[in-house]
């Protein structure tokens, strides 16, 4: 980025002032809006049942997600500030893909795409390839490939002199991220379905990824990124320390958001336990009814 691409000092006060809106990013994501829309017609007029609001409400969320973290103050400063690009980073593959995963797009195209579309997408997903994209090692090895290899190699250096690699690499975070969190939300039918405790584990295996390429990023002792270094930014951090913010924000921001993400599916993994001795007590009660024996001694002690 040259001197003259690059954006006026930032400030606080403009943060929710400053915009930047790309007519590609628009018309991709109002394409994808009304693609949706379409599709929940679709299947209301095909089916008994309407698609879940919350799915809908979901897919809209995702939608705004993106146009914040493309085309509001953090669009702006993405190629400029490696702080700001991380903070892009984890709002596209950490919260917009995680909450496009809520909104079952996969399943809602399955169900609602007839004819031939149809028949090819389904046809897709049931192959041997669509079992492998579809399966949660492939999302964890996704995850775990694309982080660092954006984050500490050239490709980061080619995304700030290349836009349309830059809206690649948006593009891949969004994909590679509804690969990583389709098994968590757990929403869609898979072939692979996880239960909340191999979910925990799931997570647990990719917080390594954020915190291994976030302190390689803070441990650096010089700029890794020379298009940053020949940009002639003469406000803000210093070059050192925007990488080593960047870096910690990955490390502990990323973390946190995995940590926050363990939370409920631990509520739910302890509910469905706890369903299911309350499921057990109830058929070994019912077997010593039938055989006239006493109640269980957990009924009993507290008779």
């Amino acid at each position: 980025m040259s001197s003259m691409d690059m954006p006026p000092p930032f400030q606080w006060g403009n943060l929710f002032t400053q915009w930047s809106f790309s007519w590609m990013i628009s018309a991709v994501l109002l394409a994808a809006l009304l693609l949706y829309l379409a599709g929940v017609r679709r299947f209301n007029q095909e089916h008994d049942t309407s698609w879940s609001r919350k799915r809908t409400v979901s897919f809209l969320g995702a939608l705004v997600i993106i146009v914040l973290a493309t085309q509001s103050v953090v669009g702006v400063y993405d190629m400029t500030l490696f702080t700001d690009h991380m903070v892009q980073h984890l709002l596209l593959i950490m919260v917009a893909a995680g909450v496009l995963a809520m909104s079952a797009p996969l399943e809602l195209c399955q169900e609602s795409l007839a004819g031939k579309a149809g028949r090819g997408v389904n046809k897709i997903v049931d192959s041997k390839v669509g079992g492998v994209i579809g399966h949660p090692i492939f999302g964890l090895l996704i995850y775990g490939i694309l982080i660092p290899i954006t984050h500490l190699t050239g490709l980061f250096n080619l995304m700030l002199e290349h836009m349309w690699i830059h809206y690649s690499e948006q593009a891949m975070y969004l994909a590679a991220g509804y690969l990583f969190w389709r098994p968590v939300v757990a929403i869609e039918p898979t072939r692979h379905p996880l239960s909340p405790g191999l979910r925990i584990v799931y997570l647990f295996l990719a917080v390594p990824v954020d915190s291994f390429t976030g302190l390689a990023l803070v441990m650096s002792n010089h700029e890794m990124f020379s298009t940053y270094q020949n940009s002639m930014r003469t406000w803000g951090p210093s070059l050192l320390t925007d990488l080593h913010t960047g870096g910690a924000l990955m490390w502990i921001g990323g973390d946190l958001l995995m940590m926050l993400t363990i939370i409920p599916i631990f509520l739910l993994w302890t509910r469905d336990e706890d369903s299911k001795v309350d499921d057990l007590d109830a058929r070994l009660d019912a077997q010593r009814a039938a055989a006239g024996l006493p109640f269980s001694v957990r009924d009993t002690e507290y008779s």
